[in-house]
């Protein structure tokens, strides 16, 4: 599911507006879009995504419609795309698809925020003081957190015993050996030390992110700037660091650097979603 259909579905759940959703579930030949394909619809008929456009679109979007008024919760249906064939969708593609469609009902999502992965996943770089500050508050804006750091007693079960994973790793330099960064990851970096900041933060801007941030004050990060640029980091690529991190709303505890980070990655998250 992209960034912007899972704020539109995270937006309407929190709203407490029912809507619908249609998927593709598996397709034969040739097909307008491919396993995966998902489509919202919400109450006026208004929708996010596609599931392959043309007659197959129109078919699926009054099967949405219906279900608004039986709410049944998931229905299948299957669809034949070549015209030679009887009973088929006149589109020309010559092969079939399969849509799931489900009414959400935003009372009792049920199985829908963990099935569409509407939490997005953030990737803590170090365990100490303000990690351990950062982690459950981001867990409660809807994130899965991972903590990373090269020290045992500061990842671990124990510390941050709700967290989707902690991951220790040999050094810094080995920070994404266990990670698959994507275009829906919130990289967080926090390590104890300069060294450890600038191994993570190379390593970062090699891979796709949807926030990246670094703790620190501006003179230290201009220090790490520098030494990335000699290794060939573009200003483009420096431009998306957001450091130093958080909102500017005057932290000086933990706890407080933790909401000013959680503050920003909700105005990101929020902006991201609207495609601003």
């Amino acid at each position: 599911m992209s960034e912007q259909l899972s704020y539109h579905a995270r937006d309407l759940i929190e709203k407490g507006e029912d809507f619908v959703i249609a998927k593709v579930v598996d397709t034969k030949g040739s097909a307008p879009r491919k396993k995966g394909a998902v489509m919202l619809m919400r109450k006026d008929g208004s929708t996010v995504g596609t599931v392959g456009g043309g007659l197959l679109e129109a078919e699926t979007e009054k099967l949405c419609l219906k279900t608004f008024e039986t709410k049944e919760k998931s229905s299948i249906y299957e669809f034949t795309l070549d015209e030679k064939q009887q009973g088929a969708l006149d589109m020309g593609c010559g092969g079939d698809a399969v849509i799931q469609i489900d009414y959400i009902s935003a009372d009792d999502p049920g199985d829908f925020i963990e099935e569409f992965k509407l939490k997005s996943t953030a990737y803590i770089f170090g365990g100490g003081h303000v990690a351990y500050a950062l982690e459950p508050v981001l867990r409660h804006v809807d994130f899965r957190t991972v903590v990373i750091d090269d020290r045992e007693e500061y990842a671990n079960p124990q510390r941050y015993p709700h967290a989707e994973r902690t991951v220790v790793v040999s050094d810094f330099d080995h920070a994404f050996d266990d990670i698959e960064a994507d275009e829906d990851s919130y990289i967080i970096i926090v390590t104890r030390g300069h060294r450890g900041d600038l191994q993570v933060l190379r390593q970062a801007l090699r891979r796709p992110f949807a926030y990246l941030g670094m703790i620190g004050s501006r003179r230290k990060n201009s220090l790490l700037y520098d030494a990335l640029r000699e290794e060939g980091v573009t200003e483009e690529q420096i431009a998306q660091v957001h450091s130093p991190i958080g909102l500017d709303i005057g932290a000086e505890t933990p706890e407080e650097i933790a909401v000013s980070i959680v503050a920003e990655i909700i105005r990101e998250r929020a902006e991201a979603g609207r495609g601003d």
